[in-house]
């Protein structure tokens, strides 16, 4: 290969791979970077395949069911 750039539009796979080759940093950053918005799609499917459940829902209400069920009772 010749020491002058591909042009990403042109050729975008002869531009990866010149990328790979002569700036291995900036060419990773990218992949992992394009990795991110596909772990949305992936990351919650294999989450419930492992067994990881959701946490419970924090309560928005003091004191509670109980104490204020037990209020209008008496």
């Amino acid at each position: 290969m010749s020491g002058v750039p591909a042009r990403f539009w042109g050729q975008p796979i002869r531009y990866l791979r010149w990328a790979s080759h002569e700036k291995p940093a900036i060419f990773w950053a990218c992949v992992l970077g394009g990795c991110g918005p596909l772990s949305f799609l992936v990351i919650p499917s294999l989450r419930r395949l492992a067994g990881d459940e959701d946490p419970p829902l924090i309560p928005h209400s003091y004191p509670g069911e109980f104490l204020l069920s037990r209020e209008l009772r008496g």
